[in-house]
């Protein structure tokens, strides 16, 4: 069976979680392959709402093998509180999977985290503070912290001071804050690593098996396309590879293995934290998106940033991750408008712009170019065919999907698992 890729294809919250769910009955396995708790899966099942920020969607789903790979950064103490909400909701977690080449999140990557973005002032990226930035930047220069490196108190130590030899000299004389002792460190991640140990296991070498024994298995991307550290807006981005190249190296798979690569986008586009949006909205229609679709951060609970559609944006991610399908979510959000206004191109100083400006002062500076589009006002929550949507829903989902690069293989019309209209099988 194919490995089977999903990816946010704007800056994020389009979703994923949901489309993760969608299919969580017909695969083996769901793969985490980036980021860290910096991000959050929203999923509702029945009356239950699930918030997941570390773990992956597919861990809801009874039969799946959730994994989370060498890709990821652990901050194992939200780590184990996530498990743990979820056994005291009756959920089986004991299928759960991790890399031990996953990079562990520790007390001086947090602290290193706040105080360096309180220290940009003005310049200031938006980082959620949880340490992910500054746990990507060790692994980078070789002096990370690994899930393997807990079970052998030896190297664990050396690492930790090494790491704090550095940067207790930067928290202490440029940042005027305590040293942090390195015992600190080493006896809170110790503390872990009798429970963890029989979650660790060489995780490349299960996803392979499970091909090979052709099981079908998701990789799940955090954050999004706009946000991965090569092709967003850097430098308003995360620090992994939230595209779908992101779920190889991140998992240990070729990329051969890739054969369906599913992009989630919202009906509108919504961006958390700084940096350049286009179709953001400063005015009624911007909360009227914010408060209908509930645009609230999932992990941080910031107000999120909104703004119509946006097809440059979506044609370009498609083409980034090689999109074979999108699942175009919240749609039931846009009811009730009497137009609702598709951002086809940019203007950038007088010269049009059909697709993403390569040049980030150019981004920053683009003017979106609207069409607008019929809106509705029938409620579409309880529509599971695409026939069941108002004539001028149905024409808003094709004008998109012709303006996107991929085919609309499903649409969200609801917040529930069961409120959506599959037009194409994602899998097939």
């Amino acid at each position: 069976m194919p490995a089977v890729v999903i990816i946010g294809a704007q800056w994020g919250d389009e979703g994923k979680g949901k489309a993760t769910d969608l299919l969580g009955s017909r695969i083996d396995y769901v793969v985490k392959f980036n980021g860290g708790n910096n991000a959050g899966h929203t999923v509702v099942i029945g009356d239950q709402k699930y918030a997941l920020h570390l773990l992956p969607s597919g861990i809801l789903s009874p039969g799946v093998t959730p994994v989370i790979g060498n890709g990821v950064v652990i901050d194992i103490e939200v780590l184990f509180d996530e498990l743990d909400a979820l056994i005291a909701r009756g959920v089986d977690v004991s299928k759960l999977k991790v890399s031990a080449n996953a990079h562990v999140i520790t007390h001086y990557h947090r602290t290193l985290d706040k105080v360096t973005e309180r220290f940009l002032g003005k310049r200031q990226i938006g980082t959620t503070g949880r340490g992910i930035g500054p746990t990507y930047a060790d692994k980078i220069n070789r002096v990370g912290i690994r899930v393997q490196d807990i079970f052998d108190e030896g190297i664990l130590r050396q690492k930790v001071e090494a790491a704090l030899d550095q940067k207790n000299h930067l928290l202490v004389k440029i940042y005027n804050r305590r040293a942090i002792e390195a015992d600190e460190i080493v006896e809170s991640l110790l503390s872990y690593a009798e429970r963890l140990k029989p979650m660790v296991a060489d995780t490349a070498l299960e996803i392979h098996q499970a091909l090979e024994a052709d099981k079908t298995v998701l990789f799940e991307a955090g954050q999004a396309t706009m946000l991965d550290v090569d092709h967003g807006t850097y430098p308003f981005v995360t620090s992994s590879s939230a595209t779908a190249g992101g779920a190889s190296t991140g998992s240990g798979i070729g990329p051969g293995r890739i054969q369906r690569v599913i992009g989630i986008v919202k009906a509108y586009t919504t961006r958390v934290g700084a940096g350049p949006f286009p179709t953001e909205l400063f005015d009624a229609s911007g909360e009227f998106l914010r408060a209908n679709g509930f645009e609230f951060g999932t992990t941080t609970g910031r107000p999120r940033r909104c703004g119509w559609y946006d097809a440059p944006i979506a044609r370009y991610s498609a083409r980034i991750n090689g999109v074979t399908d999108f699942v175009l979510t919240k749609l039931d959000v846009l009811t009730g408008l009497e137009t609702i206004p598709v951002c086809v191109a940019y203007d950038v100083d007088g010269v049009r712009h059909d697709e993403v400006p390569v040049s980030q002062s150019d981004f920053h500076h683009a003017v979106p170019i609207y069409e607008e589009l019929p809106g509705w006002t029938e409620d579409i929550t309880g529509a599971r065919e695409f026939g069941d949507l108002p004539k001028a829903a149905q024409d808003y989902v094709l004008a998109v999907e012709a303006m996107s690069g991929a085919r609309i293989s499903a649409i969200g019309v609801g917040p529930g698992r069961e409120a959506v209209v599959v037009r194409h099988d994602l899998l097939a």
